[in-house]
């Protein structure tokens, strides 16, 4: 039977697992940033207050989880790192690696941003109840994605999720550029991208000259 705790550590883990405060999931999935803090969820008399059914769905949709990843995180004992007490660990399963410097080359992706071709390696990466077909990883090379990313961390990339503003992104230009930043701003015809790197110049391009945009949704740091 679920319970109001169980519901709302539910959601609690749902944000740690995007590595999102409370807070910062309601903002994400457009509700107001306080409606899963703790303050909301009794009233002032102290009477349970629950989350509506909508206000679910909206974080399920803005993080790109499914209704059944949600109700794992329902399972009583559910602890910090997302996984219930007791449970097994994810098996581990392989996806492509790539080096970013290799990444600008040509070949490695098909139009969509999908992985093709030849000269790929493979990583380990926990297949879980949310793993997606398609992800691969990107392995930074250099500094200039300091403080956030640094040499050796591996990014895991999704082609083809929903991306929003505010969004970790990868991005190739049809000049054969990769880069890792922050969507700041899309429309119709032009990406504005904030660097993370505050020593390297935010960048902005026409959308004619962007090959393909893909959301990091994991990093392992």
């Amino acid at each position: 039977m679920f319970s109001h705790d169980r519901i709302w550590s539910a959601i609690d883990a749902l944000a740690e697992r995007h590595q999102l405060s409370p807070s910062g999931l309601a903002r994400r999935a457009g509700l107001d940033p306080t409606s899963f803090n703790k303050s909301k969820r009794h009233s002032a008399d102290g009477r349970e207050r629950w989350p509506s059914t909508e206000s679910i769905a909206k974080v399920l949709d803005a993080t790109g989880s499914t209704i059944n990843q949600f109700m794992e995180f329902l399972r009583p004992e559910v602890r910090s790192s997302g996984m219930p007490e007791g449970a097994f660990p994810p098996q581990a399963s392989t996806i492509p690696l790539l080096g970013f410097a290799q990444a600008g080359a040509g070949g490695f992706f098909d139009d969509g941003g999908f992985p093709a071709g030849q000269g790929w390696d493979v990583v380990e990466f926990p297949a879980g109840p949310d793993s997606r077909a398609g992800v691969y990883a990107l392995e930074i090379q250099g500094d200039s994605m300091l403080p956030l990313y640094r040499d050796g961390d591996v990014l895991i990339v999704e082609p083809g999720a929903q991306i929003r503003r505010g969004d970790r992104v990868v991005v190739k230009t049809s000049e054969g550029e990769v880069m890792a930043k922050v969507l700041m701003r899309q429309t119709a015809r032009s990406i504005e991208l904030l660097s993370l790197n505050p020593e390297h110049p935010n960048r902005t391009f026409d959308m004619s000259e962007i090959e393909w945009i893909a959301r990091i949704i994991w990093a392992s740091q």
